[in-house]
């Protein structure tokens, strides 16, 4: 009966936006198309060469690692300084927006990893991205750089103890839950470790980013990614020939079909609001006109950061691209505090990106989950902000 009512107001809604929504409107009009160019620019960078890889990858965590060595790494009862330091500084390996680490952080949460190491995971993946932080260094200044990498470090520990502290009971009761697995693979570990390192590389190089600024080394691994990412694909293909059974081949792929079809509508769905309400980065085609945002984020004051993180954590970033947007902030009026909020704030979360953590772990702990990260946002963004005045 429930999901009946749900289904009824859905279709009151899909009605009362029909009948009263002015289309005519030019700023209507205009949000819809970027809503739908932004949905079309995320299908071309992101679904074939981030998004695909990343559910193989949660798929073979799902089929392949065994329950018991996920709670051991990342259970409840995991060392904690292990499984916090991992957590911590994945996003440095994996390189990976908002959205790609969605599938990843599904597939350890659901093996049985606490909530804590998995949402410091959750946070790291797309906020320690060395290449960002450089050209954070390099284009906005050394001390955002900086404080952009200690803060994505220091977040990722403090977000996953504090859930971890907030919902420890419920922890409790999953943990007890989960039953041990006493059986072991008869594949080698050295083998299943080459598989996921062959799968984790093909995703880092077929979703090298060139980026806008010279950056030496990065510019060089760009020449050559396809070669890199294609040497990496073979190598899959011929452990998978040689070194699994077709039913085991079977079920990864079954279960790299469930995360898609959980985790791509949810995306779909949030880049095409968050295309409308915010308009395509750096423009100002949404319907919320970008100059109200600037005049806004001005200064140091708490509701200039607070705005600033509340507004990049909908906002949605792909990756690289908020290193030019906060430029172009930075350079009509906006403030060192609110630049740092934005950056620790934005990069890790976005609409698309709260909508499909809802759909893994309820709506409670999602609602958790981005509190703190807008609130630690909104302070560092405060000291920050005092510091560069003092300097």
């Amino acid at each position: 009966m429930r999901s009946e009512w749900k289904k009824a107001l859905l279709f009151i809604a899909v009605f009362l936006a029909a009948y009263y929504i002015p289309f005519q409107n030019p700023r209507i009009k205009q949000a819809i198309l970027s809503a739908f160019v932004m949905l079309q620019d995320y299908a071309q960078k992101h679904v074939l060469f981030c998004l695909i890889p990343a559910f193989f990858i949660a798929g073979g965590i799902s089929v392949f690692v065994s329950q018991v060595s996920v709670m051991k790494y990342f259970g409840v009862q995991a060392n904690k300084i292990l499984s916090y330091s991992v957590a911590s500084v994945s996003g440095a390996i994996l390189a990976v927006c908002s959205c790609t680490i969605l599938p990843l952080f599904a597939g350890i949460y659901k093996r049985g990893a606490g909530i804590g190491p998995a949402t410091a995971f959750l946070y790291s993946g797309p906020a320690i991205n060395i290449l960002a932080i450089i050209l954070t260094a390099r284009v906005l200044g050394w001390q955002l750089g900086l404080a952009r990498v200690l803060g994505a470090v220091i977040f990722a520990v403090i977000i996953g103890l504090l859930m971890s502290l907030f919902f420890r009971k419920e922890e409790s009761e999953k943990s007890a839950a989960i039953i041990s697995e006493t059986g072991e693979s008869e594949r080698p570990l050295w083998k299943t470790g080459l598989y996921f390192l062959s799968m984790i590389m093909l995703l880092i190089f077929a979703a090298w980013s060139k980026p806008k600024e010279p950056v030496g080394f990065w510019d060089l691994i760009y020449d050559i990614h396809w070669h890199l990412a294609g040497g990496f694909l073979i190598l899959l293909i011929l452990m998978l020939v040689y070194w699994f059974r077709k039913d085991e081949i079977k079920e990864w792929t079954l279960s790299t079909w469930e995360f898609a079809k959980m985790i791509l509508p949810l995306l779909f769905v949030g880049v095409l609001v968050a295309g409308a309400l915010m308009g395509i980065p750096g423009s100002n085609s949404g319907l919320i006109p970008s100059r109200y945002i600037t005049s806004i984020v001005g200064g140091n004051s708490l509701f200039a950061n607070a705005f600033a993180a509340v507004v990049g954590a909908f906002m949605y970033f792909a990756t690289l691209t908020e290193v030019p947007i906060l430029q172009a902030l930075m350079g009509s009026g906006m403030g060192n505090g609110p630049a740092l909020a934005l950056l620790l704030a934005g990069p890790a979360l976005s609409l698309p990106n709260m909508i499909v953590i809802r759909s893994v772990m309820g709506t409670k702990k999602t609602l958790v989950f981005v509190a703190l990260v807008v609130v630690m946002a909104t302070i560092s963004g405060m000291i920050f902000g005092l510091i560069m005045k003092g300097v």
